[in-house]
């Protein structure tokens, strides 16, 4: 099936929906404006759709591969990837000092959509060098950047980043992987690392490390964690190469999908390392990247569920059987059934819905470093931090479904894996689990990000669409309108149902038990908000006589099939928050069947 970039979608999300053009505003992005975004989203579409799109399926086929304590890309994987780097695809948001576009943030995850659209496996190679280029560029120190910051951003070289251990998953206050100090300013990292994801390959000559250890003195749990670098390949302060670092890949994994990203289990043996930032500040400077790959997961999720929607929504109009309601032809496409329809257009609604709560979070990002006063930067920095547990673990959740009824419009030719429904469905599912599990998400959601400033970001959140609902009401009435009004009622119950928990030292359950059903709450009613503005833009459109009367009618519908599929949930998300952990109490081993 042939991939095509939504460019004209992502544009109208960037502009009618997260509001980027404020980003342009503060005057922090000279070389950015309308024409350079359309530009770079019409590029990025070029490379998805010519370059990495056709490597899609030899790479599920036959994927990496490990032999000799070595990890060779699978085929065609590393010259795309050098020809992906040369288009200059890794510096589009970095810092202009070391080589970056300067670029906004926004619009990179904007881009990165169709590489993770056409090439999963791929795309998360440069998304991985992107987190680093991130934690470099706020932790690194000057030769640091220099000498390997900027052949990041040039994609010379690639990033990975190395937390898990056997015995310290989710809890790296665990893991126990030692940096000794050796004297020079330099470290000797000894350990195992796990789920490296493009740990090694063949595909640049050297891979930078951001491994999390602990040196000597370190105190216990996570206050004890630094952060170092260590290059596969050592090279001196002019960057030229020397001999090889000490660790290595054991093997790496065999999995459900991506299966041309090389998963592996890398050993540690005296490997030469730097600290990057302070002691036993490691985990909070991982942060840093952890946190824009989680995004960056978000749009992986939104870019998987587009590429799943585009091949059922061909072959709906390809495949025949049945007689069409509407026209009345025997042997009619299947997408004359109003039940495939629906589904359909469920499926593109809550796509944008992902696009515009990924988006958004980017501009937020962008506007909490370049807002013009600091009032401004501390308001935009609450909102990136709400949302972007959000977009992670929703949009991830929502392109496993979407990809799910990818294969269920199929029918039985999507259990069929010659269809590439499955695979999108295989690929999809690991998007929930890494980089913090979406179970992670929602505890971060409601244990941290809520309550950090009294509730005020989620505050603002339920002010602005309650702003957006009055002038929703210009362009809907009815239902469409009621449905948001129940919905945003249910996110500000929720919410202060929660902070009220929050305050009570004995309701801790209470707060995590009803963690996922609000962080789902958030998702659909923020997404629904995000339609709601696509919506209101569409209108002012169509009345001005400007763009494509047809498409923007979509937009108009597709907020309609969401306030009628996905809002009108909102009440029993808001009860599944409220049963408290009393009930999860008596969930006991012997109440679950355990032995």
């Amino acid at each position: 099936m042939t991939y095509r970039a939504p460019v004209r979608d992502l544009a109208f999300s960037l502009e009618a929906v997260a509001g980027v053009d404020a980003v342009a505003a503060t005057g922090a992005f000279p070389d950015y404006d309308r024409d350079v975004m359309g530009a770079v989203l019409e590029a990025a579409g070029q490379v998805a759709e010519t370059l990495l799109a056709p490597l899609n399926r030899i790479g599920d086929q036959q994927g990496a591969r490990y032999a000799n304590g070595a990890v060779t890309a699978a085929p065609g994987f590393a010259e795309a990837y050098r020809e992906f780097a040369a288009g200059g695809w890794t510096g589009l948001a970095a810092s202009p000092a070391h080589g970056g576009q300067g670029l906004p943030k926004a619009l990179e995850l904007a881009a990165f959509e169709p590489v993770h659209s056409a090439n999963m496996a791929f795309g998360l190679c440069p998304m991985l060098s992107l987190a680093a280029i991130e934690a470099l560029e706020a932790h690194g120190d000057a030769r640091q950047k220099d000498l390997y910051l900027t052949r990041l951003i040039s994609g010379e070289w690639t990033g990975a980043m190395c937390l898990t251990e056997p015995q310290a998953g989710s809890d790296l206050g665990a893991l126990t992987t030692q940096a000794v100090p050796n004297g020079d300013g330099t470290y000797s990292l000894t350990g195992q690392k796990i789920y490296i994801t493009w740990g090694d390959h063949d595909a640049t000559d050297n891979i930078l490390h951001l491994v999390l250890a602990r040196l000597p003195d370190a105190p216990p749990g996570p206050k004890g964690i630094s952060l170092f670098l260590a290059p596969k390949v050592l090279v001196d302060d002019e960057g030229r190469p020397g001999a090889r670092n000490a660790f290595r890949p054991v093997g790496i994994e065999h999995k459900l999908g991506i299966h041309a990203s090389p998963t592996c289990v890398m050993a540690y043996e005296g490997a030469t390392a730097e600290l990057i930032g302070r002691p036993n500040e490691g985990l909070a400077h991982m942060f840093t990247m952890m946190n824009a790959a989680r995004v960056a997961v978000g749009v992986e999720g939104v870019a998987i569920a587009e590429r799943a929607y585009q091949q059922a929504l061909a072959y709906a109009l390809d495949r025949r059987q049945g007689r069409s309601p509407w026209t009345g032809e025997a042997g009619a496409p299947i997408f004359d059934h109003p039940d495939v329809r629906r589904t359909l257009s469920v499926m593109k609604a809550r796509i944008e819905a992902g696009r515009g709560i990924c988006l958004s979070t980017g501009v937020a990002a962008d506007l909490a470093k370049h807002a013009a006063t600091e009032d401004e930067k501390r308001f935009w920095k609450g909102r990136e931090d709400l949302f972007t547990p959000i977009a992670k673990a929703w949009s991830t959740d929502m392109g496993v479904e979407v990809a799910s009824l990818g294969v269920q419009v199929h029918g039985g030719m999507g259990f069929v894996e010659e269809t590439g429904a499955a695979q999108h469905y295989r690929d999809a599912r690991i998007a929930p689990i890494y980089e913090g599990t979406n179970g992670i998400q929602a505890m971060d959601l409601v244990g941290r990000k809520l309550g950090q400033d009294g509730g005020e970001a989620a505050r603002a959140v339920i002010a602005d669409m309650t702003v957006t609902l009055g002038e929703l009401k210009h362009v809907f009435e009815g239902k469409p309108v009621e449905r948001f009004a129940a919905a945003i009622e249910a996110v500000r119950d929720a919410t202060l149902w929660l902070l009220d928990r929050k305050a009570d030292p004995n309701a801790a359950d209470d707060v995590l038990a009803g963690a996922d059903a609000y962080l789902k709450l958030m998702g659909d009613v923020v997404g629904g908000w995000m339609l709601a503005k696509g919506a209101i833009e569409a209108a002012r459109r169509l009345k001005a006589g400007e763009g494509d009367p047809a498409w923007l009618e979509g937009k108009l519908a597709l907020y309609e099939v969401y306030a009628a599929n996905v809002l009108g949930h909102a009440s029993s998300r808001l009860a599944a928050i409220g049963q408290g952990g009393a009930l999860l109490r008596r969930m006991t081993r012997e109440a679950l069947g355990a032995a």
